[in-house]
């Protein structure tokens, strides 16, 4: 860079050349190419205007890094940027008089210093929706270097806070959308791809379909997640039916059911933080105070990992795509019975569900006929039927016991013969 660098100029126009040699002096010239160190001076900036300059600057350094120097730099930032143990261990001793200053110092000396340097960064143009982008990368990165695991500790424990409930927008999607976003729907869409904007129109267009995302204020044009709903007289049990171009369209007071039909998240920095339960019940809300006559809310959910359970356990796919009654109780025992190594639901659209308080309800074995559907669950594909008035009691129940609400035609199959794995 030149000696008076684009940073350096901002810095010096904001602060007057006198303050910026007061408070830098030569120091910002030898720091303004190195992330790290700019890091270090960002923690040491009071200034709001130079601290976002200082934040732009280091964020665009880290988006320049190819993997390697990304990865190096997140190195850095575990170990440079760690809690002081000493320092902890001095203040917890402090503490155990009850002072509420001792308290608050102990609080301060055991969080990591590169939480407020995220929090700082996040003041940059753009900075939540550029960490967003910065853990996608740091996720990529920890397969590769688990011991990256704290610094995504961190950031997560952040993004959970910027992206709670209070801050999300619901925003209904339909035709007249504008086609940038349009273009996002298409290329996100996770569960049933959208091939041509012909099947967008068809998912979007009809008075018995929805659509509705979750946006940021940070990101008011990156969905977060979105959803899409068929209103349908009775339930639904088959994706070919509800995605039919071919099918009889209704007005939505012929309506009694909706049918979440496809969920998709958007973001792969967000991940781990879930918007999927308060979206699911917050559309549920307000189609029902839109169309008085749904009585019914339920999804058309994929099981993604049953095929290879199936395969685990020594089960023929065409043995069970040959026997219907076979099948459905080999998906009973799978949803009902496997297990992950928290004791959690090993499905993981099942754990989705049913930890959102939703009950498994039907099994269907012609779901999913898709190339795709076959070979994840044998075109295996579930109803979860969301209750509202019973919905959060379901909920603290699997969460405190991991108690599976379960229609008892579903439960019955689980004394039916599922032959042993070998």
């Amino acid at each position: 860079m030149t000696k008076d660098s684009s940073l350096t100029r901002i810095l010096r126009n904001v602060l007057g050349t006198a303050a910026f040699q007061r408070l830098w002096g030569d120091g910002l010239q030898t720091a303004q190419d190195d992330p790290v160190a700019l890091g270090r001076l960002l923690l040491s900036t009071r200034g709001e205007v130079s601290g976002q300059a200082i934040a732009d600057r280091m964020l665009s350094l880290i988006e320049a890094t190819d993997a390697d120097g990304f990865a190096q730099f997140c190195q850095a930032l575990r170990d440079g940027f760690e809690v002081d143990a000493e320092k902890v261990i001095a203040a917890a001793v402090a503490a155990r008089s009850g002072s509420a200053v001792a308290l608050e110092a102990l609080q301060r000396a055991a969080e990591p210093p590169r939480q407020e340097l995220f929090r700082r960064l996040n003041a940059a143009p753009h900075g939540t929706a550029r960490l967003v982008r910065f853990r996608e990368r740091l996720l990529t990165a920890q397969r590769a270097d688990t011991s990256l695991a704290p610094l995504d500790a961190d950031l997560r424990h952040l993004l959970r806070s910027w992206f709670n409930r209070g801050f999300l927008v619901p925003t209904r999607i339909d035709w007249h959308t504008p086609a940038a976003l349009l273009e996002k729907i298409i290329a996100h869409e996770a569960v049933h791809a959208i091939d041509t904007w012909d099947d967008l129109r068809r998912r979007l267009a009809p008075p018995d379909r929805r659509c509705f995302a979750f946006f940021h204020p940070a990101m008011p044009d990156e969905p977060l997640i979105f959803v899409e709903v068929a209103l349908t007289r009775g339930l639904a049990t088959s994706i070919q039916d509800v995605l039919d171009s071919a099918r009889p369209v209704i007005a939505p007071d012929e309506a009694d059911t909706a049918i979440f039909y496809s969920i998709s998240n958007c973001q792969a920095g967000l991940a781990g933080i879930s918007f999927g339960a308060f979206l699911i019940k917050q559309v549920a809300a307000d189609l029902r105070a839109e169309v008085p006559g749904l009585k019914v809310f339920a999804t058309l959910s994929p099981v993604p990992g049953f095929a290879a359970w199936t395969a685990a356990q020594g089960l023929e796919a065409d043995a069970l795509r040959a026997d219907p009654d076979l099948l459905q109780d080999a998906a009973s025992t799978y949803l009902l019975t496997a297990k992950d190594a928290g004791g959690r639901p090993l499905d993981p659209v099942a754990r989705f569900h049913l930890g959102n308080g939703a009950e498994l309800h039907r099994i269907n074995p012609d779901g999913n006929l898709s190339p795709k559907g076959l070979a994840q669950s044998h075109g295996v594909m579930v109803n979860y039927l969301y209750d509202l008035d019973q919905v959060e009691a379901r909920h603290e129940a699997h969460a405190a016991s991991g108690e599976i609400a379960a229609n008892r035609a579903v439960r019955a199959r689980l004394s039916r013969k599922v032959p042993p794995r070998p």
